[in-house]
């Protein structure tokens, strides 16, 4: 742990976050330092309204005082950057562009306890983190893909028009509600070529059904404790990765 230099947050949900306070201490306790990169849209109150029109609060992400007091250097910024001497880039607000991308109707926020509930359908706070490998690639991880994954790899295309995306990796959030737009993000990825599709967390089994059956081997479903080492080699060459 105390060889972990950088931490980047991929969005403002509990599930994504609540480890940090933990994880900071950790790297701490083995001599090392952190960064932290996070935005301010991502410390707003989250909750879910039900269809009874009741809202469930989420429970909050740690505080930006509660990282820091840990021992973590905080970067919160809203703007895109570049991390670990230039190897990765880290995103501003991705842009929501295309036609069936409408994110989640029932999300709300707030910024405070007692402001009201707002909708926030498309978590503008939501980032992702992108890689070059020599030879291969882009590596594109999306998280949760709340943005939508076609238009995370729209604006990765913008970003980088000379360099194909050879990998998009994470969770990309198509299960329960999301579950309507699953023909057109099969049809919206096939325009990329992507060759390594891996699935995360909230995928939903409907959606990784229906990528396996339009890409077939290119897509494959992560899990914890799975290492991916992709390797530049020959031009012809494919990435691999083992499994731990």
């Amino acid at each position: 742990m105390g060889e972990i230099e950088c931490i980047a947050a991929s969005h403002g949900h509990w599930d994504h976050m609540a480890g940090l306070p933990a994880t900071i201490g950790a790297i701490i306790a083995e001599g090392g330092k952190v960064t932290v990169h996070v935005n301010p849209g991502m410390f707003n109150e989250r909750g879910v309204r039900l269809q009874s029109g009741a809202v469930i609060p989420v429970v909050n992400v740690p505080s930006l005082a509660e990282l820091e007091r840990h021992g973590a250097t905080v970067v919160n910024d809203p703007n895109e950057r570049v991390l670990l001497d230039g190897h990765f880039y880290y995103s501003g607000e991705i842009p929501r562009l295309s036609p069936f991308e409408k994110g989640r109707a029932d999300h709300l926020c707030r910024p405070r306890p007692d402001a009201p509930w707002e909708p926030d359908p498309f978590l503008m706070d939501e980032r992702m983190l992108i890689v070059h490998v020599r030879e291969l690639g882009l590596i594109v991880f999306s998280a949760c893909s709340h943005a939508g994954v076609v238009n995370v790899c729209t604006h990765t295309r913008s970003l980088f028009p000379e360099i194909p995306i050879y990998c998009v990796m994470g969770g990309l959030h198509l299960g329960g509600v999301m579950e309507t737009i699953i023909p057109d993000t099969v049809e919206g990825l096939r325009t990329f070529g992507i060759k390594h599709i891996i699935t995360g967390h909230c995928t939903g089994w409907r959606a990784l059904h229906a990528l396996a059956n339009a890409f077939g081997e290119a897509v494959s479903q992560s899990a914890v404790g799975t290492s991916y080492t992709f390797a530049a080699g020959e031009p012809h060459s494919r990435g691999v990765w083992t499994r731990r």
